[in-house]
This record gives structure tokens, sequence and C-alpha cells, in this order.
């Protein structure tokens, strides 16, 4: 995502920051529900907006209010102090509540795979992830800490590697010998269009299954507004097969509302990338639906990460999410 310079620790205060909501008009009689993202808005919210945009929230009987993050709100926080029915996190993230024995529920995994990957120079002979061992690369802080400690452990990487990566692909573009960490659906679009077509390494294709952009709500909110929670989670799932099978231009409105430095050409990109790559419809969303969740993968992921040192061994994190929302078949692509 075009997003994200760092996130905060589960238990960081509320910061500051400003919180676009968006609800439907006319909302009388509807069960009232808050969403929170993890970034401002973008096509990689669109099935929320486009639920909204088009009336699948309301025929759901829902008053749903989608509103946007930004680089200093801790959406686990916001979670935690009961600011928000559900909120969007991930997988390696939401592994952090079982640490601190911390209520909380995965509910729906939105993308299937991660957005996270390695970009290198065509033509230099990094074509692999493999043939980066050895090279320079541009990585970020919080990175470090997390899919950098799975390189290490699968491609044999060293910290020696690393050169600090802020968000400023500068580096990159001056030395062809220089990878560096992206988002597939916005670091790719403003390279290119800046003279480079570079060769994606998707992390997700390479083995690293972390569930991205999950919908995390609290357990008191599962159980006492269990039909709530499936109405949002089913309408949700329609939103994102609509947006992008269907005219995404509903959703695209809101979008740039909300956040007018996302323009047409930026949201289309992002859109063709989700599609191409099976982002929401991939992985066990084709046969049982969007937002499956699998119980095998959550908790092979978080060996995974044990196994590299991301994280301790030891925690219950199957406790951390139920399918009891998902793999209906409600929508697939």
């Amino acid at each position: 995502m075009s997003h994200r310079p760092s996130r905060r620790s589960i238990l960081g205060g509320l910061a500051a920051a400003p919180i676009w909501g968006l609800r439907p008009a006319r909302a009388q009689n509807l069960d009232k529900f808050s969403y929170q993202t993890n970034w401002r808005a973008q096509a990689e919210h669109g099935g929320f907006y486009q639920a909204l945009a088009t009336g699948l929230y309301k025929e759901a009987g829902l008053d749903v209010e989608v509103r946007q993050g930004g680089p200093q709100l801790d959406v686990n926080a916001m979670l935690l102090a009961g600011r928000a029915d559900v909120v969007e996190t991930d997988a390696f993230r939401t592994f952090n509540f079982a640490r601190d024995n911390v209520p909380a529920l995965a509910i729906a995994a939105v993308f299937q795979k991660d957005l996270r990957a390695l970009l290198s120079h065509p033509g230099v002979g990094n074509d692999t992830l493999a043939a980066l061992k050895g090279k320079p690369i541009l990585i970020g802080a919080a990175g470090r800490t997390s899919f950098w400690l799975w390189l290490k452990a699968k491609y044999g990487y060293s910290d020696d590697q690393i050169r600090p990566y802020t968000f400023n692909f500068a580096p990159f573009l001056a030395d062809k010998n220089i990878s560096m960490q992206a988002f597939i659906t916005s670091e790719p679009y403003a390279i290119r269009k800046a003279g480079v077509d570079p060769v994606i390494h998707l992390l997700a294709d390479n083995g690293f299954v972390n569930y991205s952009d999950i919908l995390v709500c609290l357990p008191k909110t599962a159980a006492e507004r269990k039909d709530v929670v499936q109405r949002f989670i089913d309408a949700s799932a329609k939103g994102w097969k609509s947006y992008l099978t269907g005219d995404p231009a509903p959703a695209n409105a809101l979008i740039k509302s909300a956040n007018p430095d996302m323009t047409d050409d930026k949201i289309a990109y992002a859109i063709k990338v989700m599609r191409e790559a099976g982002i929401v419809g991939g992985g066990d969303a084709q046969t049982l639906g969007i937002g499956a969740l699998n119980v095998q993968r959550w908790t092979g992921f978080y060996k995974d990460i044990v196994d590299c040192g991301a994280l301790p061994g030891g925690w219950d994190v199957a406790r951390l999410m139920t399918t009891e929302f998902v793999n209906k078949k409600v929508a697939m692509i």
C-alpha cells in the first residue's frame, strides 16, 4: 500500500490524528457499526467504500462508518479503547496480542496475500530473491524486525546488506545494484513513472504467507453483536467483489473525497495489481469466499515467524482467530 512509514505498539497511546468517517445518508433504524482502516483512503480499502457507496451496508441493515487511518493513528489502541468496532491490521501484528494476553479476535482476511515485495533493477542479475544475497537493499525500520528476519532465515541475507529506506526511492533510481522494499500497489507505479520497469519479488509468492489486512474485533463484540458482525463481513465481501469485478467508480469517488492525494491513475493501477496478483480473490478465497481464514495457515505462519526469530515461541495464537464469520462462499472472484 502507499503507506506506513511505521506502526505503533499495540498498547501505545491514542495519538491525536485526524479521522475522517463516511456514513450513508438517511441511516434511521440501522445498526451502527464502525470500521477503522490502517491508512488513508485508497484502493486497498476499495471494497469497504464500495459497500458504503452502493448501499450494500444499508441493505444489510447497517449504518457503517468507514474511518480512514493515518501515520499517527494506532488502530490496535483504538480497538482496545472501544473507539472502533473492527480495525484493519495483519496477522504478524495480531500475534502480539497473545504476548500481552490482550483480547482480540481476527474475523476475516481481506488480503490473502501480503502486498510487500522487494524491487530490483532489470538486466543486472537480480531476477530472484536468492540472487539478492549479499547485495544492498533499502529496508525501513519496521521491516527490519518483521519480514527482513524471514528473508535472512530463508535466503541467508545479512544485516550488512541493509541500507536505510526513508520512503524516498531516489537512492534506488540512482544505483542499479540497489534493491528496495515496496508495496506492489504503490511504489512500482511511481518508479515506472520515473522511467524504471522494476523486477518485482512479491514475498507472498515466495513463501511469506502473512495474512495482510485482516479484520480484528474484540471477542466481546463477536459474541454480543454476532449478527451485526456477520452482516458487516458479508456486505464487505460483496463490496470487494463489486469493486474488483464491477464498476469501482462509486467507491473511488469516496476515496478521492476523503484523500485528495489519490488520483484516478493511482487507483486504477492498484486495482489492476490486486486483480492480477489475486490479492483479494486468491488463496482460500477462491473456494471459500472473500475474507477466508485457514487455521493451519495462521498457526503455520506463526511457526515460521518464531523459527526466524521475529517472535518468541509458546504463544497461543490459535485463540486469536475464528472462522465463524467466513468461509461461507458469500463472495468469490
